[in-house]
């Protein structure tokens, strides 16, 4: 039995595969932080404690980093049972043709040189950590770097998210047409995406963020990532020396990472295939398979 948490009824389907006799192996993607209220921490705790008695009940547990797992509430309670597997990621390799059509049709102006763009992939939430993005812009905006956001990724009717929408919406309307939505794209659009942006931002405040395949999927197109110092999210940029690692919650430090990369952006960059290695999804199925055999047979 394979059950991917968090959720509310790992625990019941553990429970159920150990009164059947069945090995089971947890993959473990993330804590849960829900935005902020009482009842909010009554979910949290709830999906906890369900998720800890899965935990109790399988026989090994899946990981991303060993960063996260250390660090996780949940994680660090179970070091014995803990394997860990990195995420494969598979991206496109984006044509010249379709960075170029992407850019012509959402980066405004026709400033000589061309505006730096700052990408971000996420959904409008809170644990994504957007409002310091914000506010970095307008400090690179002050320090004379011509800036601009590409946002893809749900920005509306994000659930539970509406007063943090309501909260940055005058913040970013001010910054004009310096912040662009773009909605969910599709894995070709997302290519075309990574390609056209100069460096992709990763401002997640909150352990709800793990690993952000978001970081890779950038990486194999070329382009380079800010990430902040959190468990698991500061992974890719140090495995791969693709990119900034920067301290969360902390706009100017997020500047001062996106301005790194954008003044010398070819000291970031890393050979597609080195990244393609470290996170091919063969090596990702040959270790799940080598993990299922040995819970099967010590069972």
């Amino acid at each position: 039995m394979s059950i991917h948490l968090p959720q509310f009824d790992g625990a019941l389907v553990a429970l159920s595969a150990r009164l059947l006799r069945r090995p089971t192996v947890l993959t473990y993607h993330c804590d849960l932080r829900l935005p902020g209220g009482a009842f909010n921490r009554v979910i949290d705790r709830i999906v906890f404690v369900m998720n800890y008695v899965a935990g109790l009940l399988a026989h090994r547990i899946v990981a991303y980093t060993q960063d996260y797992a250390d660090h996780s509430e949940l994680l660090r309670r179970f070091p014995a049972k803990i394997r860990i597997v990195p995420p494969p990621v598979i991206m496109p390799e984006p044509s010249s043709t379709s960075v170029r059509t992407f850019r012509c049709a959402h980066i405004a102006g026709d400033a000589s040189p061309p505006r730096l763009i700052i990408g971000s992939a996420a959904r409008l939430a809170t644990e994504k950590g957007v409002e310091f993005l914000v506010q970095a812009v307008s400090v690179l905006l002050a320090r004379g770097f011509d800036v601009a956001v590409l946002f893809a990724g749900q920005h509306v009717d994000v659930v539970g998210e509406t007063h943090y929408r309501e909260s940055l919406e005058p913040h970013i309307a001010a910054l004009g047409d310096r912040w662009t939505f773009l909605g969910v794209l599709d894995p070709v659009e997302m290519s075309a995406f990574y390609g056209a942006i100069d460096v992709l931002v990763v401002s997640s405040v909150n352990s709800t963020e793990s690993f952000g395949l978001v970081q890779v999927e950038a990486m194999l197109c070329g382009t380079p990532v800010v990430a902040t110092d959190l468990p698991g999210v500061r992974r890719p940029v140090r495995m791969t020396g693709m990119g900034e690692v920067v301290t969360s919650r902390d706009a100017a430090a997020l500047a001062d990472g996106i301005g790194a990369v954008l003044t010398d952006p070819a000291h970031y960059v890393r050979p597609r295939a080195e990244i393609e290695a470290m996170f091919d999804i063969d090596a990702t199925v040959d270790a799940y398979t080598r993990l299922f055999a040995e819970v099967r047979d010590g069972v």
